[in-house]
């Protein structure tokens, strides 16, 4: 069975998450270590609002995650002050959804906390953020490298 919770209430999973996130991430950041991924991490096991992260775990197995952070990364500050970040899904399991799965939990919670807006940025992932509403905001460069800036609007709930 699938199921997304906050690794508030998973958190046996930091140290699988640290390992995958500093190895994708790493180079987008200076001076991000493992060591600071991973006390990241450990702070989010303490938030179900924000910052904190979702994973998505199938027989007790983690699958995935995704978080919700209040700046990423610092050159894009001035842009919004909610980012989904760390989208992560173990590579033997893409393509089997979960990655629209965990987008959609996280703009849930979003929504959950009055968010009316989030952002997020990618390298070279814009057309499966785009087919998921969110829309290009403008491109930067992070580290270096260049990407794509990108926005939801959080949909009101009908009243």
């Amino acid at each position: 069975m699938v199921e997304i919770k906050f690794l508030a209430d998973a958190p046996s999973h930091v140290d699988q998450l640290a390992d995958w996130h500093h190895a994708q991430w790493h180079p987008l950041y200076v001076d991000w270590t493992h060591e600071i991924a991973r006390a990241e991490l450990l702070a989010h096991t303490q938030c179900k609002t924000l910052p904190t992260t979702l994973v998505l775990i199938e027989n007790n197995i983690l699958l995935g995650s995704v978080s919700l952070l209040e700046e990423d990364p610092v050159e894009l500050s001035a842009i919004g002050n909610a980012w989904l970040a760390s989208l992560y899904v173990k590579p033997s399991e893409r393509g089997r959804g979960f990655g629209v799965q965990l987008v959609k939990a996280l703009t849930q919670h979003a929504k959950a906390l009055s968010l009316k807006e989030i952002f997020l940025f990618t390298s070279d992932h814009k057309a499966f953020y785009q087919s998921l509403g969110w829309r290009l905001l403008q491109q930067a460069k992070v580290n270096g490298h260049q990407v794509d800036v990108m926005s939801y609007q959080i949909p009101e709930t009908a009243q």
